[in-house]
């Protein structure tokens, strides 16, 4: 694992994505949709503490049964400044990582890959620092043009920055909103794409993020006896 740093402001953060996001990998076309394991990963934050929890759930790609899952407990020590997200979540989300008591396979993030501005997001991020093959499966649009894609499961249409192809629009269930679907490290966007749709097979976000924003939300709760958790916004 690539060692971890968080800058101390902002142009130091976007500094350390323009050096990161070198090494991220694109060639390789990643696990095979519904084998080996897939694991979820999410936060949830309390403002008021500075509190931020990350859950890790892993899933057998075939069943979506859970085989293993984590959570670990956190300061946000960087700002909320969009697309920089990562920043306030990676460090913790590392450390449910670190604490699975299986093989993730491949990760699924609630954000971003290859749709930023910096072609960098936390799906991104998360792949390089962990050499794990990671695709990110939004559920809002950053800033990129798309044509609706057609009504039925599995329509999907480009997200364009200009010319350039940095995602899709992916409808999982008939007549439902899309998810926005994009490459974080040593997959290609098909394969993700084919991977979300066996993950969502009855919802429209992925099965992997679902749980693990279900855990997440469940830990927080108990690590400040609060109330509701608040999620974040787009993982950028």
């Amino acid at each position: 694992m690539t060692t971890l740093r968080i800058p101390a402001d902002e142009a130091g953060a976007r500094a350390l994505q323009d050096t990161l996001r070198t090494r991220v990998v694109l060639d390789e076309p990643g696990p095979p949709p519904g084998t080996g394991t897939v694991t979820g990963v999410d936060v949830a934050y309390d403002d008021e503490r500075d509190v931020v929890v990350a859950a890790a759930v892993v899933l057998d790609a075939a069943t979506l049964e859970v085989v293993a899952e984590a959570t670990a407990t956190g300061r946000v020590t960087f700002p909320y400044i969009p697309g920089l997200l990562a920043f306030r979540e990676i460090p913790t989300v590392l450390a449910a990582l670190e604490s699975l008591s299986a093989d993730p396979g491949l990760v699924v993030c609630d954000g971003y890959g290859q749709a930023h501005p910096r072609r960098f997001g936390l799906a991104s991020h998360l792949g390089v620092l962990t050499g794990l093959p990671v695709i990110g499966v939004a559920k809002n649009p950053f800033t990129f043009s798309y044509e609706q894609p057609g009504p039925h499961r599995g329509d999907r249409s480009p997200l364009l920055d200009g010319d350039e192809v940095v995602g899709q629009a992916l409808r999982t269930q008939d007549g439902t909103k899309p998810v926005y679907v994009s490459v974080g490290h040593r997959t290609g966007l098909d394969n993700a794409c084919a991977h979300t749709l066996l993950l969502a097979r009855g919802f429209r976000q992925p099965e992997t993020t679902r749980r693990a924003d279900a855990l997440c939300r469940r830990a927080l709760r108990e690590a400040t006896g609060q109330g509701p958790a608040r999620a974040p916004g787009p993982g950028a």
